[in-house]
């Protein structure tokens, strides 16, 4: 049989015989992708169309055993290794060039054990999957805001979304989880077993290990939740902005309010004049009595008058799909973030300013609430440190045609160093795109050392190097 050329942890490559990946079919419960096979091209496809990368073998692994098997062997060979769970990271970093691909996206299996208030989740669910098990019995746990990213990446950067300012970040309610190790060993992991490696997991990235299951606290939550949108002509942003800067001093825990200025999409709520045109868009959920919550959107109601709006009672699970038209896979994307403690006039001036200049009709800068329970964590309590952050910015660059790049690229980095004097420091690591290494110290602050402490514990050689990297 003909031998496949893979990249080595060197930059080299190795022959490796055909053969020998035949001869797992007895152990190996998954399948074995090569670029011959049809499925191939979607395997090796993640949800920013900027990454293009070609793995030389893809490993589409169904246990911990199959992780196992495909760690021992990249590290028996010296090979450059990947791994991929839902493949939303911005930088691409679920897959490489040449190596090995471990791809996590057959294991979704979500168990829920309702009497514990417990649930375990496999590293390749998504946030779909997980939510609509969790709210068959009426239950959630904190995630992100797009239910096809993946739960793994997610929750190892830190993870934060409409429920963060009541119960906290995706690692702060991670109560365990199995790893495979750069070692091939297969451990668990919480408060009480490799608690060094548990802080390192909550917000350390894929540094550590491939995590093959995920075990959660969970909350009582919906099914239904107090949430939408209401929509404002940028000609009254700046007014609009710093009555929300005094409504959200005051906020109580249950309410999450996010701010987006864009292009106005053809939403059947807004009138087709404003088709097109810059909005200023209020986001807002409460975890809570529906009921209760929605004086809440009476407020930001009040704030002016509104163009449009989509307000009610809904599903929790609906609410967690409502931007997935937005962030659909297959387009072009670039991102840039900053941390904020407050919403100075200064940043809603330059916010403003940038939001008159947008380079595509899909280019958005989005504003996230966090702050309450997720701020009542002491930095060095996790791995993710940013705990003084109020705000969390994502500057979306995102377009379809490649002719585009430059333009929307140079808007982004304008205006992330145009806000950067506003900023409180730090970074979101599930933020940083490809090229942003610089950051990385950043990104992890002050626990940057101690978990440089831990990679040469559990990866001295830097197996786990695909990822925001840290080295030993």
């Amino acid at each position: 049989m003909p031998s496949i050329s893979i990249a080595t942890l060197d930059r080299g490559t190795k022959d490796v015989d055909a053969a020998v990946f035949a001869s797992f079919g007895s152990t190996f419960k998954g399948r074995i992708l090569t670029p011959k096979d049809g499925a191939y091209n979607e395997a090796r496809t993640v949800w920013n169309a900027m990454i293009d990368r070609h793995p030389a073998v893809i490993m589409q692994c169904t246990s911990a055993a199959d992780v196992q098997q495909a760690v021992k062997f990249a590290r028996e060979h010296h090979l450059l290794v990947a791994v991929k769970g839902g493949g939303h990271n911005i930088a691409g970093n679920a897959v490489c060039d040449g190596g090995l691909l471990i791809d996590l996206s057959p294991m979704k299996t979500v168990t829920i054990q309702k009497a514990e208030g417990i649930a375990h989740v496999g590293g390749g669910a998504t946030l779909g999957e997980f939510d609509g098990a969790a709210q068959a019995h009426g239950l959630a746990t904190p995630l992100g805001i797009n239910s096809t990213t993946g739960v793994a990446g997610l929750t190892l950067g830190g993870g934060f979304g409409w429920l963060s300012r009541k119960y906290g970040m995706s690692i702060d309610n991670l109560v365990g989880a199995e790893v495979v190790l750069a070692s091939g060993d297969i451990v668990n992991t919480n408060e009480k077993q490799n608690p060094d490696l548990f802080w390192a997991l909550r917000g350390g990235g894929g540094n550590f290990g491939v995590v093959t299951r995920f075990d959660f606290k969970l909350h009582p939550v919906g099914p239904d939740v107090a949430g939408g949108l209401i929509v404002y002509r940028m000609s009254e942003a700046s007014a609009m902005l710093k009555k929300y800067r005094e409504f959200a001093k005051s906020l109580v825990d249950e309410m999450s309010v996010w701010f987006v200025l864009r292009l106005a999409p053809p939403l059947p709520f807004l009138p087709e004049d404003v088709h097109g045109e810059e909005i200023l868009v209020f986001a807002g959920c409460y975890a809570g009595d529906p009921q209760a919550g929605m004086k809440y959107f009476d407020a930001v109601r009040a704030f002016g008058k509104p163009v449009g709006e989509h307000v009610g009672v809904m599903p929790y699970v609906g609410w967690q799909q409502v931007l997935d038209p937005l962030l659909t896979p297959g387009a072009r994307n670039y991102w840039k973030s900053h941390n904020f403690a407050s919403v100075s006039d200064g940043l809603i001036d330059t916010l403003i300013r940038y939001a008159g200049r947008l380079p595509s009709s899909q280019c958005e800068i989005a504003v996230a609430m966090v702050g309450g329970a997720m701020g009542r964590v002491k930095p060095e309590a996790t791995a993710y440190a940013h705990r003084d952050a109020n705000h969390i910015m994502n500057v979306h660059g995102r377009w379809d045609n490649a002719a585009d790049d430059e333009k929307c690229i140079a808007w982004a980095r304008d205006l992330y160093k145009d806000t950067a004097p506003f900023a409180s420091g730090g970074v979101y690591v599930n933020f940083l795109t490809q090229e942003e290494g610089d950051k990385i110290k950043a990104a992890y602050g002050v626990n940057y050392n101690r978990l440089v402490e831990l990679k040469k514990k559990y990866d001295p050689t830097n197996f786990f190097r695909v990822n925001q990297n840290i080295k030993a």
